[in-house]
């Protein structure tokens, strides 16, 4: 008796090449996904995984290569020929309008009529088949990240395709959260054999969610095995072509278990109070309340962590210390003075230093040079009579590219230039210059590779070390974990509960950020 053949792959990419310039993003990439399984596509940011599933969508051409759906070449036009041929992909940012209902969001994109009823009674069906339960009448803006995320799911499902490509899923989500969407996930690839591309990099996630693993770096395809076979230790290998120190770098690699059991010894640097934020509350220009009463203590010489799902007040916060936003009620305070919020420069002339969440959009300024980067925050100290000192500028700068390691030819090369780890070392070494007495690092470690991420860990930890009281914003929790010693969590604008770093309790931890209180 003969065997049966093999049913192709859902997805199959055979030397797929792609060139911006004179970067290589994908230099012939192959990659296969077969019916029901789930593929992780891991790797540095950089290594060309985002690239590659552009590729796939059509919203970015191969300059080599094949792309077989189904069995059959097919030259993907755009998102919409894609959604046509069977693939679908559920982005990392949502793409929701939060003034819209959960029905009419799944109905925007898609084709045919607008019977409501006949809209609503898909989006239940289709709930209560993969488990993703979600009101269709509910309106966008008064649901928290993971029903938005369903509806994302939902949305994607409603065109029944035969791939579905997840680009970070779990980066919006609580431990909690994250669990119950594997699960689910799950269920749907064994129920229907749909073929899944999840795209992450960390390991802990690809490890658990998985059937196969396939590491890029540097635009290729370095390793590829079967899930049931991997281990930490040689997903990292893989990853960063070196061997590496799953402890010192367990927050670079989404180790959330490794960071979870990791001994703690009790800090006793902390100091006096040097930041008090009370009864801190700010509305948008549309009138939503962004911080609601937040209270706020940090003493000298600690890391507070401030931990939560995106979107509950972080960036908020980032801009108060920023300068950038102006309380309707509640005060801040440095060293025992009440600082004005709002007022350009107030926050950093009390000695508040600000490593921004975006350093494209607001730590820096892409088009001038290194060295004008590096004195944005105080012109005043290589000013003479007023005017400013090319002689001194360049001095300083060459100052702190040595103490910072910032790897630049010059100062005077554009900041664009700079790799993304550089530029996080400009803005890093510009706030740190200034002795502040409070750093606020927001996502400091966002889109840097794990060298970086390291990096920039010590010198946050350093900084700590030094007697600098210091407030890290951050969705990821594993960089909350490896860094601060108290931890606090933000929802809907206020810090509802925290923890001691010693005392984690992960479950606990998880169900804080969800918005139960402690």
């Amino acid at each position: 008796m003969t065997e049966p053949p093999e049913a192709a792959p859902t997805l199959e990419l055979r030397g797929v090449s792609k060139r911006f310039g004179p970067v290589v993003a994908c230099d012939r990439v192959d990659l296969s996904v077969a019916p029901g399984e789930i593929v992780g596509l891991l790797g540095e940011n950089g290594a060309g995984k985002s690239t590659l599933m552009k590729i796939v969508l059509g919203l970015v051409p191969p300059d080599a290569g094949e792309i077989r759906i189904g069995g059959r070449a097919r030259a993907v036009r755009d998102p919409i020929h894609a959604a046509e041929l069977g693939v679908a992909m559920v982005h990392q940012h949502f793409s929701v309008i939060d003034a819209l209902t959960v029905w009419e969001n799944v109905r925007l994109g898609g084709r045919g009529g607008l019977d409501a009823a006949a809209l609503r009674a898909e989006v239940v069906k289709l709930s209560e088949t993969y488990d993703l339960v979600i009101d269709p009448d509910a309106r966008i803006g008064d649901l928290d990240a993971s029903q938005r995320q369903r509806v994302e799911i939902i949305k994607c499902l409603r065109r029944d395709p035969a791939v579905i490509i997840l680009d970070e899923p779990t980066s919006v989500l609580t431990l909690d959260q994250s669990r119950r969407l594997f699960e689910v996930l799950r269920r749907m690839v064994a129920d229907h054999q749909r073929a899944v591309v999840l795209i992450s990099h960390k390991l802990e996630e690809i490890l658990h969610a998985t059937d196969r693993v396939v590491i890029m770096r540097q635009g290729r395809v370095v390793r590829e095995m079967p899930t049931a076979e991997a281990d930490p230790p040689t997903l990292a290998r893989a990853m960063v072509g070196r061997d590496v120190s799953l402890r010192a770098e367990a927050s670079a690699l989404g180790l959330l278990d490794e960071l979870a059991g990791q001994a703690v010894t009790e800090q006793s640097r902390a100091g006096e109070v040097v930041l008090q934020v009370t009864g801190a509350t700010a509305a948008g220009s549309d009138g939503r309340r962004l911080l609601d009463g937040l209270d706020l203590e940090l003493r000298a010489g600690e890391i507070l962590g401030v931990a939560g799902v995106e979107g509950n007040g972080q960036a908020a916060l980032t801009e108060l210390f920023s300068s950038l936003l102006e309380l309707d009620s509640g005060r801040v305070e440095v060293d025992g003075g009440t600082v004005a919020s709002g007022v350009p420069g107030a926050m950093a002339a009390a000695g508040v230093g600000v490593v921004p969440e975006d350093r494209h959009a607001s730590g820096c300024v892409l088009d001038l040079t290194v060295a004008e980067n590096l004195i944005l925050a105080d012109p005043r100290r290589v000013a003479r009579w007023g005017i400013l000192d090319r002689s001194r500028i360049s001095a300083e700068a060459r100052a702190l590219i040595e103490r910072f390691e910032i790897a630049t030819p010059s100062p005077d090369v554009p900041f664009r230039l700079l790799s993304g780890g550089n530029q996080q070392k400009v803005v890093l070494a510009r706030e740190l210059s200034s002795d502040p007495k409070v750093l606020v690092a927001s996502q400091p470690t966002r889109g840097l590779d794990v060298g970086a991420i390291e990096y920039v860990s010590g010198r946050i930890r350093a900084a700590a070390e030094a007697g600098v009281a210091v407030l890290l914003i951050s969705t990821e929790l594993e960089e909350i974990l490896e860094l601060a010693d108290r931890i606090a969590v933000i929802f809907r604008g206020r810090l509802i509960g925290e923890m001691a770093r010693s005392g984690i309790d992960l479950d606990r931890l998880s169900l804080m950020m969800g918005g139960q209180a402690a």
